[in-house]
């Protein structure tokens, strides 16, 4: 239910958020997004690695939704891991599926190799994502010198650009690595072949000013090194300050051409930046066009299940509750709207966020905040007659109870209530 307004939309929402926006964040910029649910996500403590049959579902609907690319797992990580990945970028070759693959590895020959045999038997080029640590904390635990990380990389980049594949150069902790480090390695990746260079908050670091500092930073290497019209730069989030969703739409607006996350924001730890919401936030600001989201809470629904990862009852838009309401000047200002006739209007009134636009509805309920206009609402849109002996028997047992009452319960009133209507008086 999205419907059109009845009225001009901006007489009926004044939106703060687009006061001196418009032209000044993405503009003409073309921006993409990478799909990490296939191996960042499923690395989460937590989840089970989905079947392949789960595997080539989530990817086929990353692709409906207009996913740039996905990272479809770690191929040097076993036999079982290089044959799932194989079969899914099998998939994208006999369908025809726009999406990019991508793998990731260390930045050693031994995880790359996997992937060069992968390009080989689907006839298909694999992106390399290769990565390596590159904070003094992780040099400290590591024992790694700098020159042995530079040497590590550019020994991995050149292996794979030989072998013709694309190169992404992860470099892992960059928000808490030093500019000199970095710099050196960014233009060592560039000079040996990397034409993406992702910067990584692996342990949720970053603030919003973080993001734009290093992303900055990242900006003037790449054009220093004469590289702008040839090396992108990628932003990878986890979400430890609970920050991965703000940090990954202030890293497009501060110039990062591609943006990473999970479904339902599953990863290490915490989590990854959520695809689904920066897909949502996206679409919202108006970024993504025409582009059809509406198998988002499907695809969300699909992970879930395939991860046994359970979405929280007040998770944005695929919640449960995320269009739920039973408190009664809520539910009374929705239901006008549907009386009016207007679905735009409906889908708005009480909601930031229109469901219709994401596959899902508003959802009336009867509960003890409720008014009358929850219960006749709940019969009529069931097809069920309403009178007001019938409305306050349910109004009055919704008031006594402590939670919105399930369908069962209303039907339980109703049936109590039909058998008194018509049971015989007492002489």
């Amino acid at each position: 239910m999205t419907g059109t307004p009845s009225a001009d939309a901006e007489e009926l929402i004044y939106d703060w958020n687009e006061v001196d926006r418009k032209g000044k964040v993405f503009g003409e910029k073309r921006f993409e997004l990478h799909d990490e649910t296939l191996r960042d996500g499923i690395q989460n403590p937590s989840v089970v690695d989905p079947g392949i049959g789960d595997k080539l579902e989530i990817l086929h609907l990353m692709d409906e939704l207009g996913v740039y690319s996905s990272d479809v797992g770690l191929p040097g990580a076993g036999q079982r891991a290089f044959e799932d990945v194989t079969r899914l970028v099998q998939e994208i070759v006999d369908q025809k599926l726009s999406i990019i693959p991508a793998c990731a590895g260390r930045t050693m020959i031994g995880d790359i190799k996997p992937m060069v045999e992968v390009s080989q038997k689907t006839g298909r080029p694999v992106e390399v994502m290769t990565f390596i640590g590159s904070s003094p904390i992780r040099k400290l635990a590591e024992d790694w010198s700098s020159e042995l990380i530079i040497g590590r990389s550019v020994e991995a980049i050149d292996f794979a650009v030989k072998e013709g594949l694309p190169v992404t150069f992860v470099t892992e902790d960059t928000t808490r690595s030093r500019p000199d480090l970095l710099s050196d390695l960014f233009r060592a990746a560039i000079d040996h072949g990397a034409t993406r260079i992702c910067v990584c908050d692996t342990v949720g670091h970053a603030t919003p000013d973080g993001v734009k500092n290093l992303l900055h930073f990242t900006r003037n290497v790449v054009e220093g090194a004469g590289a702008s019209d040839t090396v992108k730069i990628d932003w990878h989030g986890h979400n430890d300050r609970g920050l991965g969703l703000v940090n990954s739409i202030f890293a497009f607006e501060y110039g990062a051409d591609r943006v990473h996350g999970t479904i339902l924001g599953i990863g290490e730890r915490v989590g990854n930046a959520p695809l689904d919401l920066l897909l949502i936030n996206l679409k919202l600001l108006g970024e993504l066009g025409d582009q059809d989201l509406s198998k988002l809470s499907a695809a969300a629904q699909r992970v879930s299940s395939a991860t046994r990862f359970p979405i929280a009852i007040n998770y944005p838009v695929v919640g449960e509750d995320a269009f739920r309401t039973a408190t009664g000047v809520h539910a009374a200002a929705i239901i006008k709207a549907k009386s009016k006739g207007d679905d735009y209007l409906a889908d708005r009134v009480y909601s930031g966020v229109p469901a219709g636009m994401f596959g899902r509805e508003q959802e009336i309920c009867i509960g003890p905040m409720s008014g009358a206009s929850n219960v006749s609402y709940w019969l009529e849109s069931r097809g069920r007659g309403t009178t007001p002996g019938l409305v306050e028997a349910i109004l009055k047992v919704a008031k006594q109870s402590d939670h919105n009452l399930s369908d069962d319960e209303v039907k339980a009133v109703i049936g109590r209530h039909q058998r008194s209507s018509v049971a015989p008086a007492k002489s």
